[in-house]
């Protein structure tokens, strides 16, 4: 059995999986990303150089790690070629070192348009989409009205399905959103064949090509998108993204059995404190100097959208419900530098609701929209920790600090990340 590994998010994404998994994709023979779309945005720096990746793996950047988008992956052809164009110095030959699941299905314009329409519809009620068309594309894949790669091979099937689904766009658009729907069908079927042109030999039975190399014993780190927190079954529902961001996405995002991925271990990564980008209840939000100081200390804004993060401190209730809904195995903090110059730093460890403390992170918006946190009040360092690699050198408070989350958790920290460079770090 291989010993592969899994990076999530155990918060509401934006973690800095990113950097971990470029720090750790050398170790491995393939990064896989099994989830999402062009919703998420993972920051790697190298170098001094900044590469934001948005569907493609970070494995990516490193000379021998193969990559695979998988069938739980809905992908925007534009953003894909856009990305790839971008990465193409490091990445050079994309044949053989990245491979897109023929099932994936495709992100189109009226996607988008969906998009954008059903969230000014919801006016104060918007979920806070980044409005790239992922949630419309996955209500079609369930709908069974979904387009996937493998139906592009055949162009006169293709222009048939997509026919059907822009004249239902079109009904949705002109009779529910009472709005003008101004997509050309030809040139939307032009422009996607002409984009799959430039990918179509990169399409392959990602599952098979998982399922035999896991039987070989090949190394697999699987790459998660967005957060725990924000998973479509676990996560602040309706405030969710449109997947399964969780562990719990892995076997059905990359039609891969259980058994073969069952001996993974699973890190969950977490901020030193806590962001969230987009609306929905967030107990432990700073709406003061001091989330506004973690904001500014912590460069909080969103890597798709610009959007300034929303911050608080560190909720130890919502980490415990990652730990557990991940079965994590380790947790890996990011952005403890983040924290340097603050005196006091406080953790949540409970709720209080309607007199009631509360220990675990409930279902209900309801009931969490008036949850009040309880705060441990820690002793902040007072020192940089930027840039830190001997875990001998971390200040006694900070150690503090951690002790606090693998108590609260009953999950140790494994690794601190210390800075956006691919060395800075340190292992626990």
């Amino acid at each position: 059995m291989s010993e592969s590994l899994v990076i999530l998010g155990s918060q509401w994404g934006d973690e800095g999986k990113g950097k971990i998994v470029d720090l750790l994709a050398p170790d491995y023979d393939y990064v896989v990303r099994y989830q999402g779309g062009s919703n998420a945005g993972h920051t790697v720096i190298v170098n001094n150089k900044k590469y934001t990746l948005h569907l493609i793996p970070s494995g990516i950047l490193h000379k021998g790690v193969k990559n695979i988008i998988t069938n739980g992956v809905v992908v925007d052809l534009e953003e894909l070629l856009k990305e790839m164009e971008s990465v193409k110095e490091v990445a050079q030959d994309f044949e053989g070192k990245l491979y897109i699941s023929d099932r994936s299905h495709i992100v189109f314009p009226y996607h988008k348009l969906l998009d954008s329409l059903s969230e000014k519809a919801k006016g104060k009620d918007k979920v806070g989409t980044t409005l790239k068309g992922i949630g419309p594309t996955y209500m079609a894949k369930y709908a069974r009205n979904g387009i996937r790669m493998v139906d592009l091979f055949d162009a006169k099937y293709f222009r048939v399905v997509l026919e059907k689904a822009m004249n239902e766009a079109k009904e949705i658009t002109e009779k529910i959103y009472n709005e003008k729907f101004n997509l050309d069908i030809n040139q939307v079927y032009e422009k996607t064949l002409q984009m799959f042109e430039k990918i179509k030999n990169l399409i392959t039975d990602t599952s098979l090509l998982l399922h035999n190399e896991l039987l070989k014993g090949k190394k697999v780190l699987f790459e998660g998108a967005q957060g725990t927190m924000l998973d479509v079954d676990m996560g602040t529902y309706p405030y969710v993204t449109s997947s399964n961001a969780s562990a719990l996405g892995i076997c059905n995002g990359t039609g891969v059995s259980p058994k073969l991925i069952g001996k993974a271990k699973v890190y969950g990564v977490s901020k030193a404190y806590v962001t969230r980008v987009g609306e929905g209840p967030f107990p432990t939000e700073l709406s003061d100097d001091i989330g506004n100081r973690l904001r500014e200390e912590g460069h909080e804004y969103g890597s798709t959208t610009g959007r300034p993060r929303r911050c608080g401190w560190l909720d130890l209730v919502a980490l415990k419900f990652a730990c557990r809904i991940n079965g994590l195995d380790g947790i890996i903090i990011t952005k403890l530098d983040v924290l340097d110059k603050f005196s006091e730093i406080k953790v949540c460890v409970a709720y209080e609701y309607e007199g009631a403390i509360i220990t675990e992170f409930p279902a209900s918006l309801k009931i969490l929209e008036k949850c009040k946190p309880i705060y441990k009040t820690l002793k902040g360092w007072n020192t940089t920790t930027k840039g830190l690699k001997d875990k001998s050198k971390l200040p006694k408070e900070a150690e503090e600090f951690i002790r606090t989350i693998e108590e609260e958790t009953g999950v140790k920290v494994v690794m601190l990340s210390t800075g956006p460079e691919r060395s800075e770090y340190t292992w626990l």
